[in-house]
């Protein structure tokens, strides 16, 4: 018996051990499960582009200012505030057909087509989500608004720079690629100096990081 006894000893302390060894790792253990978000809301890029019209492009009183239009095309660096607010930054440039009737601000020594680029600030608020059959508000009925500094070319028809502001409604699906999402929008569009009126119909798409 005192024989066993150093082996009962080494037993009471040992097998506890291997005992711990082959039970299961616990939960807390366990690498936490990784969940993504059914929409990616965060800093974005987007890319949109379609046609634009001026019921009376800048000129003088007096002078034709003919109703023109024109490809345009826009891109916005942003970041979500939340799921209703973004704000950002965005370059737009155009380029307008005219007639050859439109003289422009250069009294008459050119006449034709121009071009204009646009860097400014946006801000869109998304006013009503519809929720799909998982209940994820996948579309969006959204205003946006914003204005930025308007430069022309040619120099010679329109020399000075003005400041356009622009606002309308837009609608816009979250896809299940939860990073992408498609939209389209109709803005008015309003040249503060010029006093020219004119809107925009812009499909779009957006990446979300």
């Amino acid at each position: 018996m005192k024989a066993l006894a150093p082996l009962a000893l080494c037993a009471a302390f040992v097998l506890p051990l291997v005992a711990s060894a082959q039970q299961p790792t616990s939960a807390n253990g366990d690498r936490p499960a990784v969940t993504f978000d059914e929409i990616e809301r965060g800093v974005y890029f987007a890319v949109m582009g379609g046609p634009l019209f001026l019921t009376n492009p800048p000129a003088p009183e007096g002078t034709p200012r003919p109703f023109s239009s024109g490809p345009m095309a826009q891109v916005e660096v942003g970041v979500d505030l939340g799921e209703r607010l973004s704000v950002g930054l965005f370059i737009m440039g155009s380029s307008i057909r005219t007639s050859a009737e439109y003289v422009g601000n250069s009294g008459g020594a050119v006449s034709g087509d121009f071009s204009s680029m646009v860097p400014g600030l946006a801000l869109r608020a998304r006013l009503l989500g519809l929720a799909d059959s998982q209940e994820t508000k996948r579309t969006w009925f959204y205003l946006r608004a914003g204005g930025g500094l308007a430069m022309f070319s040619p120099k010679r028809l329109l020399p000075d720079s003005d400041i356009l502001v622009f606002a309308g409604p837009g609608v816009e699906y979250y896809t299940r690629l939860r990073h992408f999402s498609v939209g389209l929008e109709v803005t008015g569009n309003y040249l503060v100096s010029g006093g020219s009126f004119g809107f925009a119909v812009a499909p779009n798409i957006r990446y979300a990081f």
